[in-house]
């Protein structure tokens, strides 16, 4: 199996050439995504997901409460979904994500960076998965740490790395900047929004290290272009 890579210093030629910095948000960070992105349109990249051959055995609840009416969908080269989002605030310990700020807030993440810490999530747009289990296994499907995901929402694409695990039977979650990114309210408590996020998971890739955004979105943006010519 080809794993599809792009460490740091891949991304400094490519990505960093067309960087750009970006407005200061209210929370008074970046803005992320860090880059700009947007060669490849929410338009063309959703017109590939209009059908779902899927490739869970069930569907999944966008939240506790909720019916299962999510599937886990596959295309070449990639596997997909559309669900809510809900805000992950777990990780390092920061002033917008922590116990005060989020009730149910961890201090670890799945997958960690490359100094063994926990992800950030208010300045890394990262992805949840369901955990592996009897409904869908995302390592069985070429999804991994560090796998690139395309969100789209409305008219806006922006790229992310599988950063963490969720509940075995509940789908829909992303980091504090993932959801900003997107103009979503990524308040961990009143934020995030009810439906219509698409995320597509690229099979077989990884960024290295986790944390880079900017390699995240140079490989996504190829691999986003790969997925529209093959599907």
């Amino acid at each position: 199996m080809r794993i599809r890579t792009l460490p740091l210093t891949a991304a400094s030629g490519a990505a960093l050439l067309a960087a750009a910095l970006l407005p200061t948000s209210a929370s008074g960070m970046p803005d992320p995504p860090f880059v700009r992105e947007g060669s490849v349109s929410a338009a063309d990249l959703l017109a590939k997901v209009t059908s779902c051959a899927q490739v869970s055995h069930g569907m999944y609840r966008t939240d506790e409460t909720a019916a299962a009416t999510v599937p886990v969908c596959g295309k070449n080269g990639a596997v997909f979904w559309t669900a809510d989002m809900d805000i992950d605030c777990d990780g390092q310990r920061t002033a917008l994500c922590n116990e005060h700020t989020d009730p149910w807030f961890l201090p670890d993440t799945a997958f960690h960076q490359s100094d063994g810490r926990p992800l950030r999530s208010d300045t890394l747009p990262y992805v949840v998965v369901p955990g592996a289990g009897d409904i869908w296994d995302y390592k069985a499907a070429g999804i991994g740490g560090g796998s690139v995901v395309a969100v789209v929402h409305d008219d806006e694409v922006r790229y992310a790395v599988v950063g963490d695990t969720g509940p075995r039977r509940i789908i829909g979650e992303a980091s504090y900047a993932a959801a900003e990114a997107l103009g979503i309210d990524p308040d961990p408590t009143t934020g995030g929004t009810a439906s219509g996020v698409t995320y597509i998971l690229f099979k077989d890739s990884r960024v290295s290290p986790i944390e880079s955004h900017e390699a995240a979105v140079a490989l996504g943006e190829q691999l986003a272009e790969e997925f529209i010519e093959n599907n």
